[in-house]
């Protein structure tokens, strides 16, 4: 499959899955009270997938690595974020196992892209 569009990238389409994921985990009511860490969690989340069309939309390969570096970045951020609710109670440990593997996916999805576009530099 030729890819011709960000949405093509299954990384970009897991990293939505993440977000949405990420926006129903913050809206349960305690979660939601927290608007610190609901902010900050979903912005890592939204920063994925953002980063991920931007680069892609970008003009060259350099820029477009460089944008997946910092998505592959922000999707750490989200696991952190992910235990601090894990550990203050706003998710239940099925909600973060299901999360953080989610993240995890993602990341390692993101890893390979970027090595594969470094490779062709």
């Amino acid at each position: 499959m030729v890819v011709q569009k960000f949405e093509d990238l299954v990384a970009w389409q897991k990293a939505r899955l993440l977000t949405k994921r990420i926006y129903l985990l913050t809206a349960s009511e305690v979660f939601s009270r927290d608007y610190g860490l609901k902010g900050q969690i979903q912005r890592a989340a939204v920063s994925v997938m953002s980063n991920i069309a931007e680069g892609f939309e970008r003009s060259g390969l350099p820029e477009f690595h460089q944008f997946l570096v910092i998505a592959k970045g922000s999707c750490a951020e989200v696991r952190s974020q992910l235990y601090i609710a894990l550990d203050i109670g706003y998710i239940s440990e099925a909600e973060f196992d299901e999360a953080s593997l989610l993240a995890e996916e993602v990341g390692k999805i993101i890893g390979g892209l970027r090595s594969s576009i470094k490779r062709q530099i």
